[in-house]
Order: C-alpha cells, then structure tokens, then sequence
C-alpha cells in the first residue's frame, strides 16, 4: 500500500511540473520568418549568413530596448568571446518577437564555428540564450 501511495503522489508531482506553464523566455533560430508561413527552417545548424533570432514566451517580456549578442566559441581559449552585438526596440507587451535583418542591424554569421546568442535587457541582463552552429 507504501508503494502504491508513493507511486500516486509521484505521479502527481510530476504531471503537476509538466503542466505549469513556460516560465522563462526561449530563443531559437531560423532562416527566415514569413508574414504568411511563419518561421522558415527552424534549427540550431545553419551555413554562414544571415539567420532569424525568435524569442518566445507565456507571458508579456516587458521590454523595450534589448540587445541581441553574439559570442564565438574559441577553441584555443576554451572559452566564447564576443563577436557581435546589435540593438532593437521592442514592444513591452510583446510574447513572441522575432529579430531579423534590418537597415541598421545585419544579423549575419560570416564565420563557422559555435555561437552563443543571448537577448538582452537594457542593462546586459541575460533574458534568454542558445547556442548555434555556423558551418560553410
């Protein structure tokens, strides 16, 4: 009868964890998002170029001016370093907010290698990040 109660509580544990909704914002990539179709190629490999940044979330980000940063992996230092960082204003309500090529921020990996991309707040506070792999 131990078992069996243990087993019930667990499980109800666990599909109370599953069930809670999204609690942090999650950044991805893809190549292109399309005003009909939505996100185009959606992956965390891409050839040098230019890409998409997608940040999702359950709730309102509450921001306005945000950074998106790039950091390449070093394989000599073990270490990432920076390599780009670009500026965009976004709404405060936004949930889902996509950062593509503009006239002032060209969003493009001329170089192979492991990127780490992070969203920032105004501060340099990590919203979101993921990592990302540029190949020729």
């Amino acid at each position: 009868m131990k078992r069996l109660s243990f087993l019930f509580l667990f499980l109800i544990i666990a599909g109370t964890n599953i069930s809670q909704a999204q609690s942090a914002p999650v950044l991805y990539f893809c190549e292109r998002y399309d005003s009909d179709d939505g996100e185009i190629g959606v992956t965390d490999r891409f050839t040098t170029g230019y890409l998409t940044v997608v940040v999702k979330n359950d709730y309102k980000l509450g921001l306005r001016d945000v950074h998106i940063q790039f950091d390449k992996y070093d394989h000599n230092g073990r270490k990432f370093k920076f390599y780009k960082k670009f500026d965009f204003t976004i709404e405060p309500d936004m949930k889902y907010v996509f950062f593509e090529k503009n006239d002032e921020s060209d969003m493009t990996f001329e170089d192979p290698g492991i990127y780490r991309v992070f969203l920032l707040d105004k501060n340099d506070e990590t919203v979101a990040s993921a990592l990302v792999q540029i190949i020729e």
